[in-house]
């Protein structure tokens, strides 16, 4: 733990640079100051697929981006990478060209039409507690270039892999995606169960986004439904973040591989993850959180 938490303190020497001279640097490096603060970094995951994680990671990605937020996405499905494919983008590089093919973060990330970055997954590498020392070492250095970035959204796989996990652990918000239909549900509540088990003290916010529902009575009814027994038999709070209506637009935007943030920016799922991102906006990043904090908990994962 002494060597690791000296990486530690040797990669965070590493940050951007301050005044003058160091913003040329910085520039010259490829490396945007932000307007202040610390990174937030939001996981979005889900217990089980196909109950839109991906589309809210993108459209909550947009919506942040319309606030002034620099905003990256890094798509953390290690076997079934899709964030590209929403974004009908085919981008050269990707995770596995950085850990595996000694390509840099900068190298791989790739800016939109929509004024946010993408760092597309990886195929090939089932989990990040499988890489080399010096994988894993690498893969910690490169993700600090991510701290231009007020917002990064990490959109891991769905499921309890021990990578989602690592990406659950290292982030401030996790945010947990289900449907109103019973299997989502039921694995929505299942990934809350082992995140409660694996962690006994989670010092992060996790929260509950309903997709796809046909009115906000029937939201708050899965959502308190999940809060309640999350916190009567784990003893574990989950937020309510917000719902998405099932809208036909939503579908549209799949099709045409276009956000619906940007099809109908007035529809009403657009309208949902422009509240959710308010709602998160209006929930504080905690001192403890940002960068430093994702490196203590994926160096604890070691």
């Amino acid at each position: 733990m002494e060597d690791q938490a000296e990486k530690l303190r040797e990669i965070m020497r590493k940050r951007p640079e301050n005044g003058k001279e160091g913003d040329k640097n910085n520039r010259q490096a490829g490396i945007l100051p932000k307007k202040g603060g610390k990174t937030r970094i939001i996981t979005i995951t889900s217990g089980k697929g196909g109950v839109g994680k991906t589309n809210v990671s993108v459209n909550m990605a947009l919506a942040y981006a319309r606030l002034g937020k620099k905003v990256v996405v890094m798509d953390a499905d290690l076997g079934l990478a899709n964030v590209n494919i929403m974004l009908n983008m085919v981008p050269r590089f990707n995770l596995y060209d950085m850990i595996r093919k000694g390509k840099t973060m900068r190298e791989i990330m790739v800016e939109t039409d929509y004024g946010i970055s993408i760092v597309a997954g990886a195929l090939g590498i089932s989990q990040i507690a499988n890489l080399s020392d010096g994988e894993r070492q690498n893969f910690i250095e490169e993700l600090n270039t991510l701290s231009f970035a007020d917002i990064i959204i990490i959109d891991t796989s769905a499921g309890v892999s021990s990578n989602v996990l690592d990406f659950i652990a290292a982030a401030d918000d996790a945010v947990i995606i289900t449907t109103p239909e019973p299997t989502a549900i039921t694995d929505a509540y299942g990934i809350i169960k082992i995140i409660a088990t694996e962690y006994d003290n989670l010092d992060m916010e996790l929260k509950l986004v309903v997709n796809r529902v046909k009115t906000a009575v029937e939201a708050k009814k899965v959502a308190d439904r999940m809060t309640n027994i999350a916190g009567q038999f784990l003893n574990l709070k989950v937020d309510y973040l917000g719902f998405i209506y099932d809208d036909p637009i939503v579908s549209q935007a799949v099709l045409r591989q276009r956000p619906f943030m940007v099809l109908d920016p007035k529809c009403k799922a657009s309208i949902c993850v422009q509240h959710i991102v308010g709602k998160m906006e209006r929930s504080d990043l905690r001192e403890t959180g940002g960068f430093t904090s994702m490196f203590m908990r994926l160096f604890k994962k070691t």
